[in-house]
């Protein structure tokens, strides 16, 4: 059957949502189809579902006692085995060691095995763990659940499906994101960038967009979410006459968010807690972390004039009423923490600090050492982004990168007087060295831009709109052992095989070709990996004799390649290359009877520099 719709889903930290739009092979490319918002069914309260345009990305595991027999059900699933969504987030914030939170961060941390049952972290009994693929799972799992409900002539498995994840995003991440969606029935699925994405809704929602950038330009998208902060460039190019548009930076993945504003908040009460005596438990901190969160947007959001917003938490005696604790958190306390912890006025030559590390931790979360995002900023702007040998990229004398547009999105940027500071320390920057203000992209839609641009990608693909190019930084080079005879005290000379070009196109294939090797498999073995900025002529299947000052060597990979005989059996293959949509070089080898293995990694995590 063919595809009727394309679909965007943005799997948030705090939020998922889901845009769609109407699939069309030959339609005018000027005349898109409307990107429309799809209502996510959900539990808001105990016997009520209702719909709304976003799905809080929380997962409550339910105690026999929480709720009345009955009144978890979904229209298609009498007995869920928790719950999902807005309701999810409510009785978390009373009991959050029931609580699942922030598991796409979880999913991207490479310091615990992100697919063992460890969420919720506190929770008591082991065996009603989530690993962090589940709880994704149990999101993507929801949207599809929602929308088959709701459109059952279009079920969700038979339409193109695109899911985003965050630019810096390593391997394993997306691909375990990959495999919870796939878990989760999607079966036409791509994988896209959320700065990406932000700013195809942005292109989406000005069909005039053409006349608000021009060739040259430079916009910073800057993705403060829940959870993390991405920062990416796009340039404004030209192509046979044609504006086009190129993303020509990546910014590391930072944990750094809503949530350390939340805490920060929470931890300002506490003290007021203590000053009155009063000492607060884990299970309470977390609590008011929670409750911080919903105080905070209800003080930012715009239109908002109460000058404080009540938080309560329950106190540890049996009484429900008589042992709640209540304060009040005041907007100028939030507004201060925000602009003085967050985003602090600092020179463009500040960068993150480190502070050093206690040598034994507790596992969790590997925020950001640094809160100021500002810092962050700049550290991207002077070093990420000046670093990458590109032309598009408008640089100051001393290096720095330098947008002509910001684009914001996420959550975070729903208080207006963040996105003024951001632009107030940026300019700053550039007027220091001597170079117009930077503009606002006005109208941008910061709650669903991810899943909405995503599905204007869907249509892109189709050939209806614009597509960001995204051509590889680099030229990546594979290390080939010379067939030479052992030599007492040195090692078999070492050469370089040109297997990804620079400027590659993300998304396409090519064979490396008129050349046959052997690969070990059966057997541990490592495989040696270079880039270089310099060499930027080198065509596919070219030879280095040496590997020269020109190439810089990456992290060896080490893997032992299935083999299907014998054990440490070489294996005559031919090479090809894939660089997919996010960023990941694959490295094919196909012996002659057609069996393949793959080598992958991320040509953006070493292109930054």
């Amino acid at each position: 059957m063919a595809q009727k719709y394309v679909i965007g889903v943005d799997l948030g930290t705090t939020n998922s949502s889901l845009a769609y739009a109407a699939a069309g092979a030959g339609a005018d490319p000027h005349q898109l189809p409307e990107v429309l918002l799809f209502g996510i069914a959900q539990s808001i309260n105990p016997g009520e579902v209702g719909e709304l345009d976003l799905l809080p990305s929380s997962l409550y595991l339910p105690g026999a006692l929480d709720f009345p027999a009955g009144s978890l059900a979904l229209p298609w699933d009498d007995e869920p085995p928790f719950l999902v969504g807005r309701l999810a987030v409510k009785r978390g914030v009373e009991n959050v060691s029931r609580l699942v939170s922030s598991a796409k961060s979880w999913l991207s941390h490479s310091g615990v095995d992100r697919t063992s049952p460890i969420l919720p972290p506190n929770y008591p009994d082991p065996e009603r763990r989530l690993s962090p693929v589940e709880a994704s799972r149990a999101y993507l799992e929801h949207l599809q659940h929602a929308w088959d409900w709701k459109m059952p002539d279009t079920p969700f498995f038979e339409q193109q499906v695109l899911v985003t994840v965050p630019a810096s995003f390593d391997a394993v991440a997306r691909d375990l994101t990959k495999r919870a969606a796939e878990e989760a029935g999607y079966r036409n699925l791509i994988l896209l960038e959320e700065p990406q994405a932000a700013f195809y809704a942005w292109i989406e929602r000005h069909p005039d967009w053409r006349e608000r950038v021009s060739v040259g330009d430079l916009v910073l998208v800057v993705d403060i979410g829940g959870g993390t902060t991405d920062f990416s460039l796009i340039a404004v190019t030209e192509d046979a006459g044609e504006l086009s548009l190129e993303r020509v930076a990546v910014g590391e993945h930072i944990l750094l968010g809503g949530d350390n504003v939340d805490l920060a908040l929470a931890r300002v009460l506490e003290q007021q807690f203590e000053g009155r005596g009063t000492r607060l438990d884990t299970m309470q901190l977390h609590a008011l972390w929670q409750q911080c969160r919903v105080a905070k947007e209800k003080l930012l959001e715009p239109g908002n004039t109460e000058p404080e917003h009540t938080v309560t938490i329950l106190g540890r005696g049996t009484g429900l009423v008589g042992g709640t604790i209540r304060l009040k958190l005041a907007r100028e306390d939030v507004e201060r923490i925000l602009l003085d912890g967050f985003l602090p006025a600092v020179s463009s030559t500040d960068m993150p600090r480190r502070v050093r590390r206690s040598g034994l931790q507790e596992l969790g979360l590997p925020y950001a050492s640094d809160a100021a995002i500002t810092r962050h900023l700049a550290c991207f702007l002077r070093q990420q982004a000046a670093g990458a040998e590109h032309g598009s990229v408008r640089r100051a004398p001393s290096g720095l990168a330098c947008p002509t547009h910001v684009l914001f999105n996420g959550g975070v940027l729903q208080a207006p007087l963040v996105g003024r500071r951001i632009l107030e320390v940026l300019n700053s920057w550039l007027a220091a060295e001597g170079v117009d203000a930077a503009r606002p992209l006005e109208g941008e839609d910061l709650m669903h831009a991810v899943a909405r641009g995503a599905a204007y990608y869907g249509l892109a693909r189709q050939g209806q709109g614009i597509r960001i190019r995204g051509g590889i930084p680099r030229t990546y080079y594979v290390g080939i052992e010379s067939s030479m005879p052992a030599v007492p005290g040195m090692a078999v000379p070492l050469k370089a095989l040109t297997v990804a070009p620079f400027g590659m196109e993300e998304g396409s294939s090519l064979p490396v070709p008129d050349s046959e090797f052997g690969l070990v498999v059966g057997e541990p073995a490592e495989f040696r990996f270079f880039q270089s900025a310099l060499r930027k002529n080198d065509t596919p299947g070219t030879f280095l004799d040496e590997v020269g000052e020109e190439l810089e060597e990456l992290s060896p990979v080490e893997v032992s390649l299935p083999a299907t005989g014998n054990s440490g059996r070489v294996v005559p293959v031919t090479l090809e290359t894939v660089v997919t949509e996010t960023g990941v070089l694959e490295l094919w080898c196909v012996a002659r009877d057609g069996q393949r293995w793959k080598l992958e990694f991320n040509v953006r995590e070493h292109a930054s520099g």
